[in-house]
């Protein structure tokens, strides 16, 4: 059941190289450089058909020996006959192994001894002209031929039919048994399945009577190497008709064109690693044969072949008739698999295509939806669903701590991945600190802005039985100096209980579930679009034109940010008071999205109100403001600056102002010369501590003055400070003071962002007209 590699000197080693496991997986044993002696080999050079190696037991099987046979033609060691039908098998189109055996029969000292000529063809170099040689392999064909190859099919067909008839998987499996058993006569046949984990278990079983039963076994994946699974997806079925064979060297060791080892992963006769034979002894196998179950190319299973009573070697034919039977099992366990795939994909996406459709209904939320009679738990089988989806959190099933959650949605998002998912959270992230009895496998699909899918599933305690204690893993031993490796010799049934562990997230299942997440992702973006269309409108209706009072023109822009949710917290309002005056408020609410832009209108309409009664003092309508933030629990940080503009009665204005954390106003007077109009100290943002004071300023501006209030994003860039930008502001306006107000604004813009705001803009500016 295993082909464990590793040979008595261990050359391939290193010096000094330490002797386990992973050398032993390192072993190259498609080069063994020996062939097991049940046949005889041959590598013949084309187009010429001279034998350029040979195994040394070829006299055994053609009187000729190896020695003599090295550097002379093919007919000369098989004689004219067999090489024609050699010939002409070999020059047919196709692959060479489809027409094998050929059936030749040898003289041999005058005696006719029928022989199964097999071939295929050994790639020695690659290139634009790649070198191959002809491989032959003879095998006697001792007793009667049960059938020959053309009949195959009349030898399996009744087994093929009941294959065609089985409705479950253990049907396929104990079929397919009990005929590789009755057409090979092995003591014992077992259809061996691997796992994702490449650990292997008895699925089916065909034995003698009086042998105990191996079904339900499970053997560890070192039992099998990697190098031993690549061999097994290339050449379909191996044969070890003795395990007590002394292996016959190929000579010359190296190939005279390459000076390398003989590539023999396609070769009948192939000899195998003697850690692998000694396996088979500690099992009490003397004989062993394995045909490889394939799904798409890749290793799926095995048929395993055992013989206790002793040597056993099916004829060629035979073992290709028990090949057939493999690959039509191996095509039905695809046609099944992909029957329940089917089966299920249609129910999820059917299940999916519900919930798409129940997606576009925006009244309901979206939470909701994907909790409701069809939910995600059909999707995808747990024992829970949590979701949070557009601030709404809920679940279906089993429902997991809120704080549980919360460090499973932290643990998941900082993985970086689309979909994660683990069968034991126990094992794979213990610094999250969940009981097993709340949760011990996750599936999540992390969301932007914090959202998420969260699936869980209790541990599914099981108790596994080996064939052999797993954790006996090969040994080292030394013999007569030499280091050699030796494989585990328990193979009693040892039971394990397997614990912290769900039932595991099928490959088929994370599909779904990434299919799923595109939907929640298009569902999501729809709505966070038509949210912030109504965001936008409001926003619009709130960013209204400037009055026009008397002896002032106000000019006003709102640039959102070069980005697609184009609404934020950056907002201007200039409207009159009852004694004439005029206010200018310019303000920033922290964030970027739909809440900043709702928090932005509240803190608008509440400042337009408080104004009405305190505007006399911005500074005491930025603590009113403050004050009310707390006390309706708005939850909302901003900076912000309320200036009052009113009449001197010289033609000229009074500007009082104060500011909450925002940046300083500019002004240029009639000369064109430009100043910061910094405050005493800066003044607390709103939001932070509603007892903060602060003051008032006030400045004379002469006619002709222009004064520009601007958000940070007019100034702010990710390499410089803002006092570089307030320069380049104040720069920019001097040299706009003598234009329209209307240009000066879109100039201000023109020169600051060009190509656009990294961030929102809001800004207002007021030129101070002469006395006409």
């Amino acid at each position: 059941m295993t082909d464990v590699s590793a040979g008595q000197d261990v050359a391939w080693l290193a010096p000094g190289e330490a002797v386990d496991l992973d050398t032993c997986a390192r072993e190259p044993i498609h080069v063994p450089g020996s062939v097991q002696p049940r046949g005889a080999f041959l590598a013949v050079s084309e187009p010429d058909l001279v034998v350029v190696q040979a195994s040394e037991n070829l006299a055994e099987l053609t009187g000729v020996a190896w020695s003599d046979a090295l550097g002379r033609p093919l007919a000369d060691v098989l004689g004219v006959g067999p090489t024609e039908a050699v010939v002409r098998s070999a020059s047919a189109f196709g692959d060479l192994r489809e027409r094998n055996p050929v059936e030749v029969t040898l003289d041999f000292g005058g005696d006719p001894v029928p022989v199964d000529a097999i071939l295929h063809r050994a790639l020695l170099s690659s290139g634009e002209e790649p070198l191959t040689n002809l491989v032959v392999e003879l095998e006697p064909a001792r007793g009667p031929r049960p059938f020959s190859f053309p009949n195959t099919y009349q030898a399996v067909r009744g087994t093929v039919a009941a294959l065609n008839r089985a409705v479950t998987l253990q049907e396929l499996y104990d079929t397919t048994a009990r005929a590789v058993r009755e057409l090979t006569g092995f003591d014992r046949v077992m259809v061996y399945r691997y796992d994702a984990d490449h650990h292997g278990e008895v699925v089916a079983e065909a034995r003698a009577e009086h042998l105990g039963s191996f079904l339900g076994l499970h053997y560890p994946a070192s039992d099998i190497p990697a190098q031993a699974r690549a061999l097994y997806e290339k050449n379909w079925l191996r044969l070890i008709s003795d395990v007590d064979y002394v292996p016959s060297p190929i000579r010359p060791a190296a190939h005279p064109a390459t000076g390398g080892p003989m590539d023999l992963t396609y070769s009948t006769l192939r000899s195998v690693s003697p850690v692998h034979l000694e396996y088979l002894h500690n099992m009490g196998v003397r004989a062993s044969m394995s045909i490889s179950l394939l799904r798409d190319d890749r290793l799926w299973g095995l048929i395993a072949c055992h013989h206790y009573a002793g040597p056993h070697q099916p004829p060629y034919a035979t073992r290709a008739a028990a090949e057939f039977l493999g690959s039509t099992l191996s095509l039905r366990l695809v046609d099944r698999t992909a029957e329940d795939e089917v089966h299920r994909a249609l129910q999820v996406r059917s299940t999916l295509a519900w919930l798409t459709a129940a997606m576009l209904d925006e009244d309901r939320p979206l939470a909701e939806t994907v909790l409701g009679g069809t939910s995600l738990l059909d999707v995808l089988p747990a024992d829970g669903v949590t979701v949070s989806l557009q601030e709404v959190t809920g679940g279906r099933g089993e429902q997991l701590p809120a704080d549980v959650v919360e460090r499973l949605v932290a643990w998941a998002a900082a993985r970086g991945e689309e979909v994660v998912a683990t069968d034991s959270l126990q094992r794979e992230a213990p610094e999250l600190d969940i009981p097993v009895d709340v949760a011990c496998g996750v599936l999540a699909v992390p969301l932007p802005e914090g959202q998420y899918v969260l699936w869980h599933r209790r541990e599914a305690v099981r108790h596994v039985d080996w064939g052999g204690d797993p954790h006996e893993k090969a040994r080292t031993e030394r013999e007569d100096g030499d280091v050699r490796l030796s494989p585990r010799k328990s193979f009693d049934r040892w039971r394990e209980t397997v614990r912290e562990r769900s039932y595991p997230w099928t490959p088929q299942e994370r599909a779904e579930v990434h299919h799923l997440r595109v939907h929640l992702l298009e569902a999501l973006y729809a709505r966070s679009r038509s949210i912030v269309r109504a965001a936008e409108t409001l926003q619009r209706s709130l960013l209204s034109e400037p009055p026009s009072p008397a002896g002032l023109a106000v000019g006003v822009r709102y640039v959102p940010a070069t980005r697609e949710a184009q609404v934020g917290g950056d907002w201007y309002d200039a409207f009159g008071q009852p004694d004439g005056s005029t206010m200018l408020v310019i303000g920033d609410v922290v964030g970027h999205d739909v809440q900043a832009a709702a928090c932005m209108a509240q803190l608008r309409g509440l400042l337009r109100g408080i104004a009405f009664d305190h505007g006399d003092s911005p500074a005491r309508v930025l603590s009113r403001l403050d004050a009310a933030i707390e006390g309706l629990d708005l939850g909302a940080i901003a900076t912000v600056l309320v200036a009052r503009l009113s009449p001197t009665g010289d033609g000229g204005m009074r500007l009082r102002w104060s500011s909450a954390g925002h940046l300083p106003p500019l002004v240029t007077g009639p000369d064109g010369a430009a100043r910061v109009l910094a405050a005493e100290r800066p003044g607390l943002l709103l939001g932070v501590s509603p007892q903060a004071v602060r003051p008032d300023a006030d400045v004379l501006l002469e006619p002709g003055s222009t004064l520009l209030l601007y958000t940070d994003g007019l100034v702010e860039r990710r390499h410089a400070g803002f006092d570089d930008g307030v320069d380049r502001l104040g720069r920019a306006l001097a040299d706009l003071c003598d234009r329209p107000v209307e240009e000066v604004c879109d100039g201000v813009l023109d020169r600051l962002v060009p190509g656009g705001a990294e961030d929102d803009v809001a800004l207002v500016a007021v030129r101070l007209l002469p006395r006409s």
